[in-house]
């Protein structure tokens, strides 16, 4: 479990091919002070387990499935990217629930350079639209930010100073394709709508509706 709160950007020292799996290598000398073999850290938003450590780097090894649903396929030494180690218990949540699990890949738009800051808006595929809303939570690249505005094709998210000098934001371009995960709180209740309108639920087994939630007050504007 993670928090989106980035840690630290490290680099890519090494890359290696190890059958039809890949072992990364990454220098980030910020965190390596408690990183043990068996650890779980966020790389660019994906949860990868740590198989070997050297002084300021460790190491990971991604499966063919990781390869295919990421971008880290196509890495090569120099890329930075943006590091979080799990989350410890009594730990302050400074940003939502991240599970390094990455739901897909989105394709940078648009980039608006605001003062100091920036808005960026970014492709959405159709499968995920349902788990995204406006000023809910959204992990895009390991990084938690809250979503500005969304409309069926695309989402925005406005960036403070701080976040495009200490996360990988700063450098993206237009055409840029980095990981998303969605809310997991907006995945169960996404399923649970899905599973209501059902036709084989009947009304008395549906449970949670989305005529219950508006009747309940959720979705009504004031």
């Amino acid at each position: 479990m993670f928090t989106g709160i980035i840690e630290s950007v490290g680099k890519v020292v090494r890359v290696e091919r190890r059958g039809d799996s890949r072992r990364t290598t990454i220098r980030s000398p910020e965190i390596m002070d408690d990183v043990r073999l068996g650890d779980s850290i966020a790389i660019d938003g994906v949860c990868q387990t740590v198989v070997a450590t050297t002084g300021e780097a460790f190491a990971f090894d991604s499966v063919p499935e990781t390869l295919r649903l990421t971008t880290i396929g196509s890495w090569q030494p120099g890329r930075p990217v943006n590091l979080e180690r799990s989350l410890k218990v009594g730990s302050r949540l400074g940003g939502h629930w991240v599970l390094g699990h990455v739901d897909g890949m989105v394709t940078l738009l648009e980039r608006r350079d605001v003062g100091d800051g920036a808005e960026l808006r970014f492709s959405l595929p159709g499968e995920l639209a349902s788990q995204v809303a406006h000023k809910g939570s959204v992990a895009i690249d390991g990084i938690s930010l809250t979503v500005t505005e969304v409309d069926e094709g695309s989402f925005g998210v406005a960036l403070i100073p701080f976040t495009l000098s200490h996360t990988t934001l700063g450098g993206k371009r237009v055409g840029d394709r980095l990981h998303v995960e969605t809310d997991v709180l907006a995945k169960y209740v996404d399923r649970l709508l899905r599973r209501a309108d059902t036709p084989q639920r009947t009304t008395d087994r549906a449970g949670l509706t989305a005529s219950f939630l508006e009747q309940a007050g959720f979705g009504r504007t004031t």
